[in-house]
């Protein structure tokens, strides 16, 4: 594992369906549409999306000969509404928040294992946070037609020797 996948990794984790935890892809009956590693250059505009990105990279000493790589990671959510009616509206954003409580847990992993399937050492344990920042629903609808939301947790990787 390197630090160049740590993206990919967290991707694949929030892809993953069948181990107890809420499945959040569409295809396995979730409520999102796109799980991707990365921002792309055109994304979908009428899908539910979940797009992981990595703003930081710590790359601390955890003693004299090794390295426990720390990320930020920031998923962007969006969350396409094609009504502008009131009651509509207000029902998509309870939609939304349900979609976004479904990926907390999946943040949160199973009771006693938070290494997301192994593939980091811990996640969303240090600090102990998930943070969820949700748009303003009348910028973000006057704008794109879409609810947006920003949810930030880190990462330990696993140790590399130095």
């Amino acid at each position: 594992m390197s630090t160049a996948d740590a993206v990919a990794r967290e991707a694949s984790w929030l892809s993953q369906f069948g181990d107890g935890l809420p499945a959040l892809l569409a295809a396995q009956g979730g409520p999102w549409q796109v799980v991707q590693a990365y921002w792309p250059r055109t994304p979908a505009t009428n899908k539910t999306g979940i797009y992981v990105l990595r703003p930081l990279l710590d790359d601390q000493r955890a003693s004299s000969q090794r390295i426990r790589p720390r990320y930020q990671m920031r998923l962007r959510l969006i969350w396409p509404v094609t009504t502008t009616t009131t009651s509509l509206l207000e029902t998509a954003q309870a939609d939304f928040d349900a979609a976004t409580d479904l990926l907390i847990q999946r943040i949160r992993g199973p009771l006693g294992d938070k290494t997301h399937g192994s593939r980091f050492l811990s996640a969303g344990e240090v600090p102990r946070s998930v943070t969820v920042q949700w748009e303003d629903p009348e910028i973000t609808m006057a704008q794109h037609k879409q609810l947006r939301a920003s949810v930030h947790y880190f990462i330990d990787d696993l140790e590399v020797n130095d």
